[in-house]
C-alpha cells in the first residue's frame, strides 16, 4: 500500500492490464504517451502501478488499444478510480504485516476466491472466537490492542466479502478442523459456522481427509483470486515468513489452478463434507456434555 493509504495492488493490476493490451497491438511507450499527451516515463510508471491513474487517461488508452467490450472497459475504469481511494484498512497499518494490505485489497476486489488450507480455518470462514484463540496463542507477538484491531480487520473482511456475494471455494485438510481449541464450545461454534456458510449458493466447502497425503503434498496453503467471468486464477497469495508473497506469472498461476482442481477431486464432495462437519460438531457437543 502507498504511504497515503492508496491500495497499490489495484494500480499494479490496472497497469499490467494496460501493458498487455499495448503490447498485443505492438504499440510502444511512445505511442501511448503521444495519445495521452505525456512523457513515456509517466506511461511506464502507470504500467508499473507507481503513479496514480487518471480515469481520463485510462479511457484514452482503452480507445487507443481498441478495447470496445463495455464490461472490460468498466472494470478497468473502476480500477483506476479505486486505485486512488484510501482503503478502510489504511487505519490498521501498524497492525498488519508486510503485504497483507495487498491481500485484503485482492480479497475485496475478487469475484472468485479459491483457498487451500492445511493447519487453520480460512480467514474469511473464521469466527471471532477462533480468530482470537489464534492471536492469543502467541502473546509475545500480539498485544491485547493488536488482537482487538486484528479482530476488527477480520470482521470487516468477512463483511466485505459477504456483501459482495463473492464466490468462494475452500478445500480444508481435516487436521485444521479437528485440532482441539482451548474451548470446546468455541470449537463447536466454529464448525457450525462453516456449515452455515457452506449452505450459501456462493460458497463451496470441501474437506480433504487426513489420509490423503499425496494430494495434501501437492501444494502449500494458498489463496487464488479471480476478477472476471472466466474464473481463471489471476493472482495467487502465499503466506511467507517475510510477509505475503504474490504470484502473477501466468505459468505459475496455471500450476496453482491445476493444483486446486486436483485437491477438489481428492476431497470429499460438498455434500459429504457437510455431513463430516455436522458429525464433527456433534462429536464436540458430546465431549462438552461428558465434561460437565
Amino acid at each position: 500500500m502507498s504511504s497515503d493509504g492508496r491500495p497499490a495492488i489495484r494500480g499494479r493490476r490496472l497497469g499490467t492490464a494496460l501493458r498487455k493490451h499495448r503490447e498485443s497491438l505492438r504499440f510502444d511507450l511512445k505511442d501511448a504517451a503521444e495519445a495521452v499527451g505525456c512523457s513515456t516515463s509517466k506511461i511506464s510508471r502507470l504500467e508499473s502501478g507507481l503513479s496514480p491513474a487518471r480515469v481520463g487517461d485510462v479511457r484514452i488508452l482503452l480507445d487507443l488499444y481498441q478495447i470496445q467490450d463495455a464490461e472490460l472497459r468498466g472494470r478497468l475504469e473502476s480500477l483506476a478510480r479505486q486505485s486512488n481511494k484510501r482503503g478502510w484498512w489504511a487505519d490498521y497499518q501498524a497492525t498488519v504485516k508486510a503485504g497483507f494490505t495487498d491481500f485484503v485489497t485482492l480479497e475485496a476486489d475478487a469475484s472468485f476466491i479459491r483457498t487451500w488450507q492445511t493447519m487453520f480455518i480460512p480467514g474469511i470462514l473464521q469466527t471471532p472466537e477462533y480468530t482470537r484463540a489464534l492471536f492469543e496463542s502467541n502473546p509475545a507477538a500480539m498485544s491485547e490492542e493488536m488482537v482487538k484491531e486484528g479482530l476488527k480487520i477480520r470482521q470487516e473482511r468477512r463483511r466485505t466479502v459477504e456483501e459482495a456475494g463473492t464466490r468462494i471455494a475452500a478445500v480444508i485438510w481435516e487436521h485444521a478442523l479437528t485440532s482441539p481449541m482451548p474451548s470446546r464450545s468455541d470449537h463447536r461454534k466454529q464448525i457450525e459456522h462453516i456449515v452455515k456458510v457452506a449452505r450459501r449458493r456462493s460458497t463451496t466447502v470441501q474437506i480433504l481427509p487426513q489420509g490423503q497425503w499425496d494430494a495434501a503434498r501437492i501444494a502449500s496453503p494458498f489463496v487464488a483470486f479471480s476478477f472476471d467471468e472466466e474464473w481463471a486464477p489471476e493472482i495467487v497469495a502465499l503466506d511467507a515468513l517475510g510477509g505475503m508473497l504474490l504470484i502473477e506469472d501466468e505459468e505459475e498461476l496455471a500450476r496453482y489452478g491445476h493444483a486446486f482442481d486436483t485437491l477438489r477431486s481428492a476431497a470429499l464432495s460438498p455434500e459429504e463434507s457437510l455431513a463430516f462437519l455436522r458429525q464433527t460438531a456433534d462429536g464436540i457437543s458430546q465431549e462438552e456434555a461428558a465434561s460437565e
